[in-house]
């Protein structure tokens, strides 16, 4: 549960390969061996992050609108966590769904 977003609120992910063979963008924090999936509550907010997050350059990446409760189920059967992020990065949010 997210103090920051409620579980019907949408979100803004990174998605890997649109349209082909998708996937949310997964990020990996060595300091704590853990893996995430960065989140945004606005979509200006995941544009200006875009450039610091560990990207495949030879991959397309587009921004796209999810519902948090989707967020949550998909995470959770993937074994990841949610960070929500801000523009600069920093998170203001861990969740373990």
């Amino acid at each position: 549960m997210s103090k920051l977003v409620k579980d019907d609120s949408w979100v803004w992910v990174l998605v890997q390969e649109p349209g082909v063979n998708e996937q949310l963008l997964g990020q990996h924090d060595e300091e704590n061996d853990v893996w995430f999936v960065p989140t945004f509550s606005e979509k200006e907010e995941a544009l200006k992050c875009y450039n610091q997050l560990a990207l495949d350059k030879t991959l397309k990446y587009e921004t796209q609108a999810v519902l948090y409760e989707e967020l949550l189920r998909s995470t959770s059967e993937n074994g990841f966590m949610i960070f929500i992020l801000d523009g600069s990065g920093k998170i203001l949010e861990k969740i373990s769904p």
